[in-house]
């Protein structure tokens, strides 16, 4: 809505709205709506206001439209109506003089009267025509209405009068005169400038408006006006200067003009300045607004609109032209308007509203918040639905419903489930992947929601087969059963002969049925089918075309057009598609080190159907190469292509450092440096060897050495003047002809440690060697324990047997060796670096082993306490240790304590307590270790103490059966 206010008092309002159809307007005044049926000033046209003859008291207000009909309620932007006036001046009595000196500055003040609309300042001089003339020394403020003389002169005496003129009202004021008078007390020197008109410090400008700042100071001499922005950007042409300087216009106002203002006044005696920022304004500017939205019931609305303005505008929401505000379902927050769970309440015309000082804009949008069944009279599945098999089927179940419905599908009766092949979408859609002839049949989309169901239905048909599937070609026919009835096949024009082609064709069905079953198709099964049928009366013919897809046949033709030392360009032919378009190849490649074929990496590196080249890349250099194809469609991987030539790639400077660099251990002077060797599928070229780099920790000079070998892992400075067990940084790296490729990472070594000293071994037993030997002199922190290998044949010490002790250990025990074998000693020390070198081997020889016999014809006797054992001695044999004595253990039941007696006798006496039980073993003792344990003899407690007792401890023998 827009005011047009006409010289003729009448005022006129636009009222429309462009989406409401046989709409009716109102209008309301500050908030109240106007009842127009008895008010002769005011009436509606077509829904624009006319009033006639306008009342100051009565029409002065804030007017809007009001727009409505069945669908809602919307309002105009607000217009205010205010009446032009001035009032007189409030005295006219004559105004006192202002007395001044010659030479001094003066402001005569102008009051005017109370008003609205926008005024204009005048002074006449004396009397009428004669006004004062603005110039450099005189300045009349169009802000203030005050006249500023910056300099009196004796010519400036006499009356002066203030002139206020509105410029809607074209009414003139006058005020009384003030009379300007010399004082006889002589003239006023010269002073620097003051100034007495100056802009506010900061000053709001609304875009595109006309922005006048004005700035005048009294001084003697007269001063200079002069304008600059602070941030030394220069004026652009659009700014005037007016008023000898004293107002700066600046024209259409841009964001580019805001800033900061400066006023200077100057005169010989100084200078001052005045200065404030004008800063952008703007009125409100849809960025975003709403639109009209078909929301179903208990569905959420979210409405967003932006606006842009300086300052910021504030935001606000009608419903039906009343304001909206926060509740349990509405939320409201800036421009953002949600509402959740929609009722068919909320239906309606809404509006949003963006405001600031200088403006008010409105965005409105219709809400329809609809309530239906089910209906799929607007989207109904098609009656035949026809797929390729292999591919992916997509059945759209597309009712229209409120709120939305909630959708199944059936195939014939059964419900559909989520399977690997089968997805049902959230918005009711069905696919199905990789379809075959078994998906063929009917499908029904069933929808349905609080209001009702509906329900499709279409039929799937395949038209396609896949290779090794199998299929059945229908043939049958409806007659008399009296008829004798034949079937035959023909393929491609040719009878078929299911003796031959009993592998792939066999006749299936009745009397009245001929059913064709093709079992694992094959490419060649693709053509005509045509099913021949003779009766007694007639012939009858039905065809089918049967398409068989399969997986593409190879590639051909696959060369190296372009080979680099990390690339090769690759071009092919296509091979066949077998039905299915090819979708993509892939690359693969081998080379001499290699275990068959490998995929590569291509650029691209998706292949697609359409492209026969690729660029291999992340080829190693200097290895020779051969490519091939593979092809791939809807079925799936077809054979790969013949392999191209061998192909050799440019060698180039090794790009890869030896790895696990270490080393340490060796003898006495030397340092032992050692590394995995480069793969020769990494070496890139011909020439190839290592570069160590070596150096004592601490300084700074490398020492290098090359090998040439390139299967080396292992190097050995040997320098008498290398202190043992030193630590050295060390790092190697790969060369070949083309350069030196980059180190590896430092690696810290140590040189050997001295060697042990005073090694020997003692208690050799058949199953064990101990060994001893003297701690190195090193500092105790280079050594971190000490290992002991050993082996059999001094021939073969590689036949290892290792024992390693963590700490300052000089003994070990070697256990479970072989008797009467000759063993071979050594015992190095060993830190972080490794172990050190190894001491001079010794032998030792483990003895015979024990007999394996145990003790025999074991007889015991108690009297009291007192128990008596006897038994038959051992004998070793040739090949066993010497018998050297006896061992019997005695195990106490109550403490669960073992006591052992050594005896060189076949006898021994033992006192024991008859309030205990006993467990007794006796065993022969030999060099060669303990031999076979004797069957344990039970000793029971007695409750009479002195009691003789007798018994005879024999083997077990076998029960012999009678003859």
């Amino acid at each position: 809505c827009a005011l047009f206010p006409s010289p003729l008092c009448m005022m006129w309002v636009d009222c429309s709205y462009r989406s409401l159809i046989n709409s009716v307007c109102a209008w309301s005044l500050n908030g109240t709506l106007i009842d127009l049926g008895n008010d002769y000033r005011r009436h509606m046209s077509g829904g624009n206001l006319i009033i006639s003859n306008l009342e100051r008291n009565q029409d002065t207000g804030i007017y809007q439209c009001i727009a409505y009909n069945t669908w809602g309620t919307i309002v105009s932007r607000k217009a205010s109506l205010q009446f032009a006036y001035l009032d007189t001046f409030k005295t006219q009595m004559v105004r006192s003089a202002v007395n001044v000196r010659e030479g001094q500055g003066v402001v005569l003040l102008c009051g005017p009267p109370a008003h609205s609309g926008e005024l204009t300042f005048a002074w006449i001089f004396n009397e009428y025509p004669y006004f004062v003339q603005q110039d450099s020394r005189r300045f009349i403020s169009q802000e203030t209405g005050s006249l500023y003389i910056a300099k009196v002169e004796p010519s400036d005496v006499g009356n002066y009068t203030c002139v206020v003129n509105n410029t809607v009202t074209r009414e003139k004021m006058l005020s009384s005169p003030t009379p300007l008078v010399l004082r006889s007390d002589g003239v006023m020197g010269e002073y620097e400038p003051k100034i007495e008109v100056h802009f506010p410090d900061s000053v709001p400008a609304a875009k595109d408006s006309v922005i006048k700042l004005e700035c005048f100071a009294l001084g003697n001499p007269v001063p200079e006006i002069s304008w600059r922005r602070t941030s030394g950007v220069p004026f652009p042409s659009k700014v005037k200067m007016k008023n000898s300087n004293g107002v700066l216009e600046i024209p259409n106002f841009q964001q580019e003009d805001a800033g900061t203002y400066e006023c200077v006044a100057e005169n010989r005696r100084g200078k001052n300045a005045a200065r404030g920022r004008l800063s952008f304004h703007a009125k409100p500017h849809w960025l975003q607004t709403i639109d009209d939205t078909a929301l179903s019931i208990e569905e959420n609305l979210f409405w967003e609109c932006k606006a842009s303005g300086k300052p910021k505008p504030s935001y606000s929401w009608l419903r039906n032209g009343q304001p909206l505000t926060a509740e349990d379902r509405l939320q409201i927050e800036n421009g953002a308007l949600s509402v959740a769970a929609l009722n068919l309440s909320d239906s309606g015309m809404y509006q949003c509203v963006a405001e600031n000082k200088h403006g008010i804009i409105y965005s409105s949008a219709q809400l329809m918040v609809l309530a239906s069944p089910p209906s799929f009279s607007k989207s109904p599945l098609r009656a035949l639905l026809k797929a390729r098999s292999g591919s992916t089927v997509t059945l759209e179940c597309k009712p229209r419903a409120a709120p939305p419905a909630i959708s199944l599908w059936k195939k014939g009766n059964e419900i559909l489930q989520r399977s690997e092949r089968i997805t049902l979408l959230s918005n009711g859609t069905l696919q199905i992947a990789n379809i075959s002839k078994q998906d063929a049949g009917s499908y029904t989309c069933i929808a349905k929601n609080q209001f009702g169901t509906a329900s499709t239905t279409g039929k799937l048909i395949i038209t396609e087969i896949i290779v090794g599937e199998s299929i059945v070609l229908p043939c049958q026919i409806a007659c008399d059963p009296a008829l004798d009835v034949s079937f035959s096949w023909a393929f491609n024009g040719q009878l078929i002969d299911f003796q031959q082609d009993n592998g792939h064709f066999e006749r299936v069905g009745g009397s009245i049925s001929g059913d064709l079953m093709i079992r694992n198709i094959q490419l060649n099964h693709g053509g005509k089918y045509v099913c021949l049928i003779d009766t007694d009366v007639d012939s009858l013919s039905t065809s089918a075309i049967l398409v068989v897809k399969g997986p593409p046949g190879p590639p051909d033709k696959v060369s190296v057009e372009e080979i680099t030392d990390s690339t090769a360009q690759l071009s092919w032919t296509a091979g066949r598609d077998n039905g299915s378009p090819i979708t993509g190849y892939s690359v693969q490649a081998r080379t001499p080190f290699t275990v068959g074929w490998q995929a590569v990496d291509t650029v691209p590196e998706i292949i697609n159907g359409n492209m026969l080249t690729a660029t291999v890349v992340d080829l190693n250099a200097w290895v020779e190469y051969e490519f091939r194809v593979v092809a791939r469609n809807d079925v799936g991987l077809g054979e790969p292509s013949p392999p191209s030539d061998k192909t050799r790639t440019e060698d180039t400077i090794p790009d890869t450092a030896p790895t696990d660099v270490g080393g340490g251990g060796g003898t006495k002077s030397e340092l032992v440096i050692t590394w995995e060797p480069v793969p020769e599928e990494l070496q890139n070229g011909e020439g190839f060897g290592y570069i160590i780099a070596y150096r004592q920790t601490g300084t700074v000079m490398w020492t290098r050495a090359v090998i040439s070998t390139p299967g080396v892992s292992r190097y050995t400075f040997r320098n008498d003047t290398i202190p043992a067990f030193s630590p050295f940084d060390v790092k190697v790296a790969a060369y070949n002809n083309r350069g030196e490729g980059p180190f590896s990472s430092i690696a810290s070594v140590y040189s050997a440690e001295e060697g042990t000293s005073h090694f020997g071994s003692f208690n050799v037993s058949a199953v064990q060697i101990e060994v001893v030997w003297e701690a190195l002199r090193a500092i105790p922190e280079r050594v971190l324990g000490y290992e002991v290998v050993y082996w059999e044949d001094d021939t073969k010490p590689d036949t290892i047997g290792k024992v390693r002790l963590t700490g300052n250990h000089t003994a070990a025990n070697l256990t479970s060796l072989r008797a009467d074998t000759a063993y071979y000693l050594s015992v190095a020390a060993f830190n972080t670096a490794g172990p050190g070198p190894q001491s001079a081997p010794i032998n030792s020889t483990t003895k015979k082993p024990p007999p394996d016999r145990p003790p025999l014809n074991i007889q015991w006797t108690m009297v009291g306490s007192t128990l008596s054992l006897h038994w038959d001695p051992v004998v070793a044999t040739e090949t066993e240790s010497k018998v050297t004595g006896y061992l019997v253990l005695l195990k106490r039941h109550r403490y669960n304590d073992m006591t052992t007696i050594l005896t060189t006798k076949t006898s021994v006496e033992l006192s024991i307590s008859a309030s205990d039980n006993y467990l007794i073993q006796i065993k022969a003792m030999s060099e060669g270790g303990e031999g076979a344990s004797s069957e344990p003899i039970h000793i029971h407690k007695s409750s009479e103490f002195a009691v003789l007792s007798t018994c005879i401890s024999f083997p077990l023998q076998p029960l012999m059966k009678p003859k």
